[in-house]
């Protein structure tokens, strides 16, 4: 006789009251704000905060005119935009532990084959969006700055203000971050069947148009930035095409793996 019992969950009694997941919610946000409030404690001390903001500015003041410097029309401006700079670089040094942090709190609810899936791509985001604000920082802000140098008239002398470089470093670290996020976003696309291998082959040719208008829309108006942009975000394109056929391959639910190899 079949039997018709439904099989069992493997996430059968892990279920939790409502006000244990808000206070289990609560504590990892309190250890992510502490990871976070460390880090920047230790870089107040080392290399502290107008440290930071000259590491950042070296790129820009490497392509000024000789004697040129960046300059403050606000008050509070030489205080705040150096603080602001600690606290970004702070979430940065305490990104692994935030994302540990939401890691822990979703991974109970996940199963087996869904956890296989999610924690490679927390950690392939991570990197990869460092790699895209490092490829800014040490590639592009040179070949920008020494590209909008060549072009300004002797009769003017460059003195940018540090918080309109601040909005600007903070754009271009944004935009390079998300744009090298492109083969996670084609990995979770085909992972969850939205769109097919297939139809993500057959779109390369409307990608690089795409590539190119996204990078003309979100840097500067100069060809080295755009570039610079939308090279990279084609060639990850064709990464992530080979990289979700592996996770396809490798993170299938058990009942999917079975009717495959039947």
């Amino acid at each position: 006789m079949a039997d018709d019992s439904p099989k069992d969950d493997e996430l059968a009694g892990t279920e939790q009251p409502f006000v244990q997941h808000l206070m289990e919610l609560r504590d990892r946000l309190v250890k992510a704000m502490i990871a976070i409030a460390v880090a920047a404690v230790a870089l107040s001390f080392y290399p502290g905060p107008a440290e930071l903001y000259d590491l950042m500015a070296a790129p820009l003041v490497a392509h000024l005119p000789k004697g040129a410097t960046l300059i403050a029309t606000s008050v509070i401006s030489p205080f705040m935009v150096p603080l602001k700079i600690m606290l970004m670089a702070a979430f940065l040094m305490a990104l692994p532990v935030v994302l540990w942090q939401v890691w822990a709190f979703v991974a109970p609810g996940l199963y087996t084959h869904e956890k296989k899936l999610v924690m490679p791509l927390v950690i392939s985001s991570t990197l990869l969006f460092f790699i895209g604000v490092a490829f800014c920082y040490f590639f592009v802000f040179g070949q920008v700055f020494k590209f909008i140098q060549s072009f300004a008239p002797k009769s003017i002398t460059a003195a940018p203000d540090i918080e309109a470089y601040l909005g600007f470093v903070i754009n271009m670290f944004i935009a390079f971050g998300m744009a090298f996020e492109v083969p996670i976003v084609v990995i979770v696309l085909a992972r969850m069947n939205i769109v097919t291998i297939e139809k993500l082959k057959d779109f390369r040719g409307y990608f690089v148009v795409l590539a190119f208008i996204i990078a003309a829309i979100v840097t500067p108006p100069d060809v080295v930035s755009q570039l610079a942009l939308a090279i990279p975000m084609v060639l990850l394109y064709e990464i992530g095409i080979w990289a979700a056929q592996l996770f396809i391959k490798h993170t299938q639910a058990p009942d999917a793996e079975a009717a495959d190899s039947a």
